[in-house]
This record gives structure tokens, sequence and C-alpha cells, in this order.
């Protein structure tokens, strides 16, 4: 066998100085400029090692943050070195030591946050504690802007200054087109001061204001969880359920590193203990990277407080703690932090109260369709049918589709390659992804009505519609398309199924499907059998085909007639339309006939080499194992009777 491939991080974060010239009351470590532990830190040809070995990895982007690390006086230097060997750099700083120089340098493309701790200076400085602060940060951007450098201004909110808070959120946005809010509620010091740490306590947002500053995605993990079974108890950090490896699963799926100013390399930026850090001083970035991280999955167990705490709580999956901050909090990664268990059950009623009013489920030919909006959802909505189809909760296939209420612009979008324009659909390959457009006008630079982003296999989308469409309500498809089947045909494509231009009813436990296009009498016939079975759809059936052979499904995509059905039944006859004086069964005895005349009735949506093989052997097997028959009829009927000899 040949060698394993090494696990390529993506992403780095690298710590070039935890001195600060903010004595901020949020910095969990802080030492001043003329710190002696300055000269144990990394010299500029140690980092320069680093990074190439780092590179030679695989590595492609690094973070850059402290303490403030413009305190370095060879912090041009460094950056420029990383900006040269990465396809990206991030940069967290106060932006009061920028200089124009700096700000040239800052040209080159990545990502700077400057952080914004006050919307005056009397509150900034307070926070800081360092007199001049606000001016020198604004300075700082006055540079930056000059220069063209792009920048993010980060809010850090805490007690001390939320009073100010509009006030921030205004400066910020007159400062950068861009702006966000920090974390909005405060780990403890790793110095593990308990002054200091009271100090940074007393700081903390109550549970209600971190949710209304950061609230939660309650559709993130919605569709893994439903996917594999476990409902809301899915977890993405920490050891699962019965485990207490607390940092296995965070090490197996972690893609980048953190490396301190002493050299000290890990997976996390809060990981303090020596024990968990490998000295890239004394051995190389490969050792650690590929073996000595590894090597930690099995290092720490939560034991019996673990199990009897965090381990076995219901409210897990809304919780934001983490074994560092534990440790950080006391000492111990197996300990719980009460503060976060309140942020917790804070997270639990908003995600409770938000799929409530945001998330519906549909099923619809087994598919189950997990929806959910940034709207709320109510009884008018969606037209009334659609009530038919709606269960309680996914099933053993669920997609998701999540509507937004605003429609990006082609910029925004990243197009990518285009594969299909014909008004009113300009469809796109974007690497791994479909966009579908809606555009009104042949004009090939028009702006969309909707626009739709589709993972590879369809199974997962994102529609942005207008928001005035939305709020008019009573809509006739899902994904507010004209029809839902440029989705949904995709899908079953996938799962051995179609769309046909049809009429369907269940008769005696039996599916009958009533095939052809405009006015061949689809509905005309289901108006005939109205009373002796359940309709299913008048305009557009499903077919799939399953372990026991063909099935048809009721669709929600009806004509003339508003009664359509959710149910099932065996596909015992496809019939084939024709308005006639007499009522006659013409069996279709070819093979090759019921394949080609199948053919000609499955709905088409944007078709790829792909969904066409999938959609040709579907028919052939349909052709193969379902009789068809050419169906003559009058409006007398007595075609009833001709049908119930099937």
């Amino acid at each position: 066998m040949g060698k394993a491939l090494p696990r390529l991080p993506l992403d780095a974060r690298l710590d070039i100085t935890y001195r600060c010239n903010n004595r901020c009351r949020h910095c969990w470590l802080w030492l001043p400029p003329d710190a002696p532990e300055a000269t144990a830190e990394l010299s500029f040809d140690e980092l320069r090692r680093i990074i190439d070995e780092a590179r030679r990895m695989g590595c492609q982007a690094w973070g850059i943050s402290g303490g403030e690390p413009m305190l370095r006086p060879d912090f041009g230097d460094i950056l420029d070195y990383i900006s040269r060997r990465a396809l990206r750099y991030r940069l967290n700083t106060n932006g009061t030591l920028i200089t124009p120089a700096l700000a040239q340098l800052l040209t080159r493309p990545g990502n700077k946050m400057v952080a914004l701790y006050g919307a005056t200076a009397q509150v900034h400085d307070d926070v800081t504690r360092n007199p001049g602060s606000f001016e020198a940060m604004l300075r700082g951007c006055a540079y930056l802007k000059e220069a063209g450098a792009a920048f993010v201004v980060q809010i850090v909110p805490m007690r001390a200054n939320y009073h100010q808070y509009d006030e921030m959120v205004a400066l910020a946005a007159s400062l950068s087109p861009e702006y966000r809010v920090g974390a909005p509620w405060l780990w403890l010091s790793a110095n593990q001061s308990p002054a200091r740490n009271r100090e940074i306590a007393e700081q903390r947002l109550d549970p209600a204001t971190v949710l209304s500053l950061d609230p939660p995605d309650p559709s993130a993990g919605l569709l893994h969880a439903a996917r594999c079974g476990t409902g809301d108890e899915c977890f993405s950090c920490g050891a699962a359920p019965g485990d207490d490896r607390l940092f296995a699963a965070c090490i197996e799926g972690r893609r980048d590193f953190h490396i301190d100013p002493y050299g000290q390399m890990s997976f996390c930026c809060f990981v303090k203990d020596p024990a968990l850090r490998y000295d890239l001083r004394k051995g190389t970035f490969e050792e650690a990277w590929e073996h000595f991280i590894p090597s930690l999955k099995d290092a720490v167990r939560g034991g019996p407080e673990y199990q009897a705490g965090c381990g076995s709580c219901e409210l897990r999956a809304d919780c934001r703690v983490c074994p560092v901050y534990a440790y950080l909090e006391h000492d111990r990664y197996s300990a719980k932090v009460d503060y976060l268990c309140d942020v917790a059950q804070e997270v639990r009623r908003y995600k409770q109260e938000w799929r409530k009013t945001h998330l519906r489920y549909y099923r619809i030919a087994g598919i189950t369709i997990q929806l959910t909006a940034d709207f709320e959802i109510n009884d008018s909505t969606y037209q009334d049918k659609f009530a038919k189809f709606r269960v309680d909760g996914p099933g053993d296939d669920t997609v998701a589709l999540n509507l937004v209420a605003a429609v990006p612009t082609r910029a925004d979008l990243q197009l990518g390659k285009q594969v299909y324009r014909r008004t009113p659909w300009d469809i796109y390959r974007q690497g791994q992804s479909w966009v579908y457009l809606v555009v009104a006008t042949d004009d090939a630079d028009a702006e969309p009505e909707i626009a739709a982003v589709f993972n590879a296999d369809h199974t997962e989308a994102t529609v942005y519609t207008r928001a005035d469409v939305i709020a008019r309500g009573d809509l006739g498809s899902l994904t507010t398309f004209t029809s839902d089947q440029v989705w949904l045909a995709q899908l079953l494509a996938d799962r051995e199924g179609c769309y046909m231009h049809s009429s369907g009813i269940i008769m005696d436990g039996k599916g009958l499907l009533f095939v052809g296009h405009s006015e061949a009498g689809k509905s005309t016939m289901l108006k005939i059998l109205g009373g002796q079975g359940e309709l299913l759809c008048d305009d557009r059936v499903i077919v799939r085909r399953g372990p026991d052979g063909f099935r048809i499904h009721g669709s929600w995509s009806h004509g003339e007639l508003p009664d359509v059905s959710p149910n099932s039944a065996p596909l015992r006859a496809i019939l084939y339309l024709d308005k006639a004086p007499t009522n006659e069964l013409i069996p279709i005895e070819s093979r090759k006939e019921r394949f080609s005349t199948a053919l000609n009735y499955v709905v088409r949506p944007m078709v790829t080499a792909d969904w066409w093989d999938k959609i040709l052997t579907l028919t052939d097997r349909m052709a193969a194992e379902v009789p068809a028959y050419r169906l003559r009829f009058d409006k007398s009927g007595a075609v009833a009777d001709l049908l119930k000899t099937l």
C-alpha cells in the first residue's frame, strides 16, 4: 500500500503577539508592549520557516491576530511574507497602529477586521483603558480608506458599551460598507486570574440580548438530523452521546490549526494546556499536523462530571459550550458553564418559536420537503391544495428548500457557466451547484425576478423571491416558481421517477394513468370517473418505480380540476387518450412503441445528459413492466365499465 495522503489544512490562525496596546476588558490574555515575554516570541526567521513548512503541507490561508499584531516592529515583513505565499489572509486589529505604509500593504486581498468598542471616545477608551485609542482607531480607518484597502468594522458588544449599540452600528456603517457584530458573549481569561475573570463576567450581556445580537440559524443541522435519524440530538461539536473523548470529533473534522507567539501549535486557539500543544522550535510542522494533533483525540476524557452534566444535557444541541470554554471558566474541561446554560435555554425557546412559524414539511411521491423561510409562513402563504401534502416531520428521504424574501443581483450570485437560456429560464453551473434565474425578458443582462441555488443533486435549495410576491400569498408552488416540476423532476430522476402529462385515479386499489397533452381529455376522463375512485391529479401525475414495481402518485400540479391527493397506488395500466364516438381499449403490443410513446409524455425540466440517461432507463423499464393501451372514449360515461375490465 502507498503512503496515506496528508490531511491538508485549509486555514490557519497565527497569534503573532499577545501584547496589546488596549488593556481591553474582554482580553483573555494581555501583556504590556514591553513585557519580558516578548523576547520569547518567534523570530521572523522562525516564522518564515513555519510558514514555508505549512505551505508545503497545503496550507493556503492564514489568520493573524493577537493581542495586537501590529505591535511587532516587523509586522509589515510578516504580513508581506504571508500574503505572498497564501491565497488569502485574515487580520484582526484594533486599528490604532495602522500607518499609511501599512495601509498600502493591506490593499492586498484579504479580510481585515478593525475592532470598535464604543461610539464615542469616552466609552471606547474606557473599554480599552487606553486614552486616545478611539481617535487612533478612526485615524487607522481613514488611512485604510485613503489607500483603498477594504476592511470590516467589528463591533464588540458588552455591558460597558451596549447602551451605545445603535450609535456603534451607525458609526461602523459610516466607516466601512461592511460591518459585523463580534462574539456577543465573553469567555474568561486564560491566565485564570479570579479578579480579572470577575471583571470579564460582569461585562457579559444577558442571554436574551446575546440572542438578539447573534440569533442562531434554527434551520442549521435540521436536514442532517433528519437524514441521520437523530432528530434534534445532532451535535457538531464535542463528544457524541456516550463518548467522553471531548476533542475527538473536533480534531477529526478540523481543517485548521493554531500557532501561538512562542511557537506552540495545537488544534484550537483556546487550548492553553502545555500537554496539548506542540513546540515547533523542537520539531517540524509536519510532525505536529500529521502525528501530534491526531494523537490528542483520546487525550482528554470527560469522565463522570461530563457524563452527568454536559454529556447528558437535553440542551446540548442548542448550547455553545465547548470543553475549552469550560477550561477557561473552571480549569476543568468537563465542567459546565452556567452562563452558557442560560444562553442555551434562550436558544431553545427561540428555536421552538421559530419552528412554529418558519418551518413546514410536505411529502410528495415519497420525498419529504423540509421547507424553511426567513419570513413567517401562515395559512394564506400557500394555496389550500398544499395542506393535503403537509406532514409533521422528516421522512426516510428528506430534501431541503429554504426561501428568502429578497432577490440578489447577478453580480452577487457569481453565476458561473451558462448551460441553458430560454425565457424565462437562465441556468448556470457554478462549481458543484446549479443557479436558476427566472428572467422576464430576453435581455441577457436583465436582473432576475427569482433566483435559486441548488446543490449538485438538487437535494438542497435556496430560493430568493421578491418580498412583495411573498406578501401577496396564495402561492401555487413551494419554490415560488411557476411550477415545482422544474425542481422535483430532477429529484425524481435520481429516484426512478418522473412527471408525466397525465391524470390519474385509484380504482379498486389500482392506479390508472390517463396520458395526453393539452385538450386530450385528461380532466374530462376524471370528471367521467368522479365518484368511482380517488382522483390523484388531472394534469401532472408522478410515476415512480419501487421494490414492488411501478406506482403512480398524486401531485399538486393540477389543471382544470382542483382535486388532488398525496396518495399512491400500483400502476395497473397506462392509457393514451383519444376522443372518439366509441369506447374501445386497444392494447399496445410492441415494447418499442410503448417505450417511444411514453417518452413523448415525460415532463422535461432542464435536461442534462445524466438526467436523460436515467429517464431513458426508467421509460424502458416502464415499457417492459406496465401494460399500455390506446383508449378511445366518448362522453357517455360508458368508458367506466370498460375500464373495470382491466
